[in-house]
Order: structure tokens, then C-alpha cells, then sequence
């Protein structure tokens, strides 16, 4: 099971691209099919043989980043999307950064809407792209051209894509509790509560209890789906929509987290390895206050402690964060920083311990030794 997530500039065409793909339309909403725009998450699937991918469609609008980065919380692969007829732009940057920043572990590269241009000018995109991601993880990404209009460049993309999930490296599952993060919550006559999401660890099955987080709520599971299929066990790495006994709709967000019952706790203090890009505006220093993005959830934060202060862009260490509202984090869990005004992605981080105490500040230097 393998997660693709989408990442480009709106009207790119993203999710023109996984209909061709797959023939699932991600835009369901009768907004989005009456605007020709991505609002909301979107989803779709591929299976050949012992392969399943699994696609996660985002918005490419500026102002609906934060959904983009729920949307890409768990996946294994992005699916980079420029349009041939207007090349890199402003999103296709902060969504290679926002992958970049949350560990994503590879790419594909799509050169849409091909049909639209010539040869010349098509080239001239590919070279924009490579250079682009020269200095980036993604160097060696595969480029490909293609149009969802004519078909052109379609089945090597497939086969691409193919080739990308039988190399990606296999979720944890023995020996980890079941962990989801829910993405979407709603309700269906005659079976109550449901929500979806990518499942990141274990394994669960139908009959099992559940903890949601942050709350710390229990719950049973009756039914367990991916991509409309019933299932009575659900593994890592899957699209999965659990439907909850003991649930109640009305507690339940975007951001919570499904997982095995066990000695979890959450934290609104969090330490964790912090780079601040060097595109940021300025440098970082204590008392900065931030938007935090982790999985599908976003909380109000203030940097507690830093342990090189300030820090100027393009640096990283160690900082201990101070959450507005309590989350469940783990070590390993991917972060990224926006400012809340004006409105911009300037850092990541990587969570290394959730619930060590409050640093002093006279020690705070010694942060970095973590």
C-alpha cells in the first residue's frame, strides 16, 4: 500500500491528472465541480497486481495551504504537478518545501496540460524543474510530460507510479499500536459516525476498541472500508474509513488521531529539531508566536526556548515548543511552521522528545546537545 500525495499551483491540473489516472473525479463537492477549483481533500485509487496506491488530491490555492498539508500527512510518494503552459509559480515552491519539510521520502515530477505547447517551450519547463530541484532531496525525481486531454504520456506515468510503489520502503506494523490521522469526519444514516484517513502504524481490525486523541475517548470499531471495499483488518499505509461505536460526531475534527489503546499522553510541550528556511523573512527568537502544523491538525504555538537564539534563517536547532491547545505526538512526527501574518511557510521540525520538561534559560544553549 502505497500513498500519493498531489503538490503543485492551482489550476495546474491536479486532479485532472488522477481522473485520467484512475477515473475517480477527487472534486466532490458541487463548490468545487461549479468553480473548476480543489477546496477540500480528495481522494482516489490505482491497483495492479499486489500494488495498491493510493491517491490524496489537494488544493493548490495559496490560502488553502493548511488543507494541503493535512492532505499530505502520511504519504509515502508526492506527485509534483506543473503545467507545461505556465511552468514553476509561487505554490509549486511552497509545496516542494512543505514536502520537503515533512519528510517525504520521494517524487514524481508531472509536466501537465503538454498538449498546450510546444516542444520548445515544454523543454524549457523541464529544464525550470530541474533546476529547481537541484538543491533539493528530489534531484533525481523522474520528469514526465503528459495531457490528460489526449492520453499522451499517460501509461509510462502508470507505469512510473508502479515502479515507485513496488520500491517504497514498507510500513511499520509488528510491534507498533494502529495509527491513523482523520482527515475527514461525517455521518451516514444507519451507521453513525465515520472518518478517513491514512493509517501511519500496526494494524487493526473490526471489533476492536480505538482511543481518539486528543481527548483520549474510547471507541469500537463496526466496520472497517478502503476505497469502498469492507475489510475486516486494515494495515499500515491504507486510505481507511472506520466507522465508530461510542463516538460522538459533535467531539470529532480534522486532526485527530486514531490509536490502539495504551499509556499515550498528550503534551502542549513539545522539543523538537527546528530549521528555519532560508527563505524566511527574518530570524527566529524566543516568544515568536507561529502556526504549527503537524499530521492533519494545526495549534497556535510560541517558541518557549531556542537553543541558538536568535536563529537566523537557513539554520537549524534544537526548541522547545509551547502548544496553545494539547496534541499526541510522537518522536520522528514531522512538523511545519507558518506565520500567521502575513501568511507564509518559514520552518520545519522533526519532534524528539514530547514530554521533557521546560528547559531554563540559562541552559537553554544546551538544547542543541539533544
Amino acid at each position: 500500500h502505497v500513498v500519493f500525495g498531489t503538490a503543485g499551483h492551482i489550476d495546474h491540473g491536479k486532479t485532472t491528472l488522477i481522473k485520467a489516472l484512475t477515473g475517480t473525479d477527487c472534486d466532490r463537492l458541487p463548490e468545487e465541480r461549479e468553480r473548476g477549483i480543489t477546496i477540500d481533500l480528495g481522494f482516489a485509487e490505482l491497483t495492479e497486481d499486489d500494488l495498491q496506491l493510493h491517491f490524496v488530491d489537494v488544493p493548490g490555492h495559496e490560502r488553502l495551504v493548511h488543507t494541503m498539508i493535512a492532505g499530505a500527512a502520511g504519504i509515502d510518494r508526492a506527485l509534483l504537478v506543473v503545467a507545461a503552459d505556465e511552468g514553476v509559480m509561487p505554490q509549486t515552491r511552497e509545496h516542494l518545501e512543505i514536502i520537503r519539510l515533512m519528510g517525504v521520502a520521494g517524487m514524481v515530477v508531472v509536466i501537465t496540460k503538454a498538449d498546450a505547447v510546444d516542444d520548445e517551450l515544454r523543454q524549457l519547463v523541464v529544464e525550470e524543474l530541474i533546476e529547481e530541484l537541484a538543491a533539493t532531496p528530489y534531484a533525481s525525481s523522474p520528469v514526465l510530460a503528459v495531457s490528460a486531454t489526449t492520453g499522451a504520456g499517460l501509461p509510462e506515468l502508470r507505469r512510473q507510479l508502479l515502479d515507485e510503489a513496488a520500491q517504497a520502503a514498507p510500513h511499520p506494523i509488528e510491534g507498533r499500536p494502529f495509527r491513523e490521522v482523520v482527515d475527514r469526519v461525517f455521518s451516514l444514516t444507519g451507521a453513525g459516525t465515520v472518518v478517513t484517513g491514512t493509517s501511519l502504524w500496526g494494524s487493526v481490525a473490526v471489533g476492536d476498541e480505538i482511543a481518539i486523541y486528543p481527548r483520549g475517548d474510547l471507541a469500537r470499531i463496526r466496520r472497517l472500508h478502503v476505497h469502498g471495499v469492507e475489510r475486516q483488518r486494515v494495515e499500515a499505509g491504507e486510505r481507511v474509513a472506520v466507522n465508530l461505536v461510542g463516538a460522538d460526531r459533535a467531539t470529532l475534527a480534522r486532526g485527530n488521531q486514531l490509536i490502539t489503546p495504551g499509556p499515550w499522553r498528550t503534551t502542549t510541550l513539545v522539543t523538537v529539531r527546528l530549521e528555519l528556511l532560508a527563505s524566511a523573512p527574518g530570524p527566529l527568537d524566543e516568544g515568536d508566536e507561529l502556526e504549527l502544523h503537524t499530521l492533519a491538525c494545526r495549534v497556535q504555538a510560541r517558541v518557549e526556548r531556542l537553543g541558538t537564539r536568535p536563529l537566523p534563517p537557513g539554520q537549524t536547532a534544537t526548541a522547545q515548543l509551547k502548544l496553545r491547545e494539547p496534541l499526541l505526538l510522537f518522536p520522528g512526527d514531522r512538523l511545519v511552521l507558518r506565520r500567521p501574518s502575513p501568511v507564509n511557510t518559514f520552518a520545519g521540525g522533526l519532534v524528539l522528545d514530547a514530554h521533557l520538561p521546560r528547559w531554563r534559560r540559562r541552559d537553554s544553549a544546551s538544547l542543541n546537545q539533544l
